[in-house]
This record gives C-alpha cells, structure tokens and sequence, in this order.
C-alpha cells in the first residue's frame, strides 16, 4: 500500500512504557509510525513495532531542547501529521532542595518545554489542514502538590491544565485534543526517578498496555480526558474537595524516601 495513503502518528518517549505501548496501538490501527525518544532504546523499539503493512521511522533526539524537538520535525519532513501523541516525559524523585537542579531543569525542558514547543509546531500545521488528534500524557499527579516530586507534578499540573485550554482553543476546528491521566504504571519510571524506596514505587501499579489502550481509544474517540483506572478516578475525585496542605501530607506518605521500607 501507498505510505501516503495510511495515516500517519508520531509518538514521543516511545522507547518503553506507555509510550511504546501507544504506538503499538498505533501500528495496529493502520498508522505509520515516527517513534522518537532521547535512547538508543528506539531503534530496538521500532523494529517491534514494524507489523505487516506499517512503516516505523526511528529518532534518537532529546526533546528536553529546542534542537532535539526541531530534529524530530526535520524527520517528519512535509508528511501531514494525523496523530501526535505527546508521551515524552522525565520524573525526579526526592526532597526538592537536595536535587541537581540540572535534574530538575531536565524534568521541566523535557516535560513542559519541548511538549509545548512540538505541539505549538505540528498543531498549526493540523489546524491548517482542518484536522488531527492530539494526545498528551498527563497524570493524576497533576491534581496534588507532590511532595518529594515537586518539579514533576508541577510538570504535570501544567500539562494537565494546557490539555483543556488547548482543547477549548481548537473547539471546532477539527482537532481534537485528549488529556491522558495515569496513575502508577507499571513502567521504568519509578527507577529512573529514583523512586524505588518509596511507596508508591513499590506498590502495585497498573500495567502500560492497558493505560496506553484507554489513551489511544480516547483520542480516536476524540474525548477530552481519560482517567485510567476506577482507584485512580476515585483519587483525582477526592484531590477536588481536598485541601491542598492535606493532600501535600498524602503524597509525602506515597514518596518520601525510604518509606517502602
């Protein structure tokens, strides 16, 4: 079949965990795939990801900084975009004032500046054309002071709040935008935050294949958010009509450091 005539998805933070999976939901839908992630993980990544039929086009950027995100829309070239989902993300665990703060600015770049940075770039093209989705990967994380993981909620409290504004901001125009809010996911995430100790890292979490088929079956269905999991909508719930000091207590008792033990 003609490349030109399949849709065509790029996934950022496809090298594993949620991001993968997404594109796996991906190339099982008919999508041709560009896969990018900051590993040389995504090369592994994308010949899994090649099924009968479907074209996988493997990036090694940082999309932490401007270069690294132009560098990915350099590979897409002039091919229109039909789906862009926005997985690419850092965490950090630990008390705030005892972190690199090259750590914390990595968390930040790589979760808020570049995501926003690609989006603002791909989206005009999408409003242009008068169609596209949009998928951003949130979290519930996003609706609670996260103590001992400061920077990465405040990341996520971002995303979380730019998914709806840009979502109202494209009413109608035919793109969509969905906000995808996890939980604990059974991903590398908890390692490479440095989180392993805490409770939350090692507590039970939902697997990555189920949160990336909710996702990815939310934006072809063109909804604005999707919470995964009936624990985790129960928790984004309470977060609402919790004071803010109360559930900054809360999260201290999933993260602190060594409280696994």
């Amino acid at each position: 079949m003609n490349t030109q005539q399949r849709p065509f998805a790029v996934v950022t933070g496809a090298s594993t965990g949620i991001g993968y999976e997404l594109a796996r939901c991906c190339a099982e839908h008919g999508f041709d795939l560009t896969v990018v992630a900051d590993e040389p993980a995504i090369y592994d990544a994308a010949e899994q990801l090649r099924v009968a039929g479907t074209s996988v086009t493997p990036i090694q950027a940082d999309l932490a900084t401007i270069s690294g995100v132009d560098e990915l829309l350099a590979g897409i070239g002039g091919r229109p975009v039909d789906a862009l989902l926005a997985n690419a993300g850092r965490g950090l665990g630990g008390a705030f004032l005892d972190q690199d703060f090259g750590a914390v600015r990595h968390v930040i770049d790589t979760n808020v500046t570049g995501t926003v940075y690609l989006i603002q770039k791909v989206v005009k093209e999408m409003q242009r054309r008068g169609e596209g989705r949009v998928l951003i990967t949130g979290s519930i994380a996003g609706f609670m002071p996260g103590t001992y993981q400061a920077a990465y909620n405040g990341t996520k409290a971002f995303l979380d709040s730019f998914a709806y504004a840009l979502r109202a901001e494209l009413k109608d125009s035919g793109v969509t935008v969905t906000c995808l809010m996890p939980g604990a996911t059974e991903t590398e995430f908890f390692e490479r935050a440095d989180m392993e100790d805490t409770r939350v890292g090692a507590g039970k979490k939902q697997p990555a294949d189920e949160v990336a088929r909710l996702g990815f079956e939310a934006m072809m269905q063109s909804e604005g958010e999707v919470i995964t999991g009936w624990q985790n909508k129960l928790r984004a719930a309470i977060s609402h009509v919790t004071p803010s000091a109360a559930l900054a207590e809360a999260h201290r008792k999933m993260a602190e450091p060594g409280g696994a033990r």
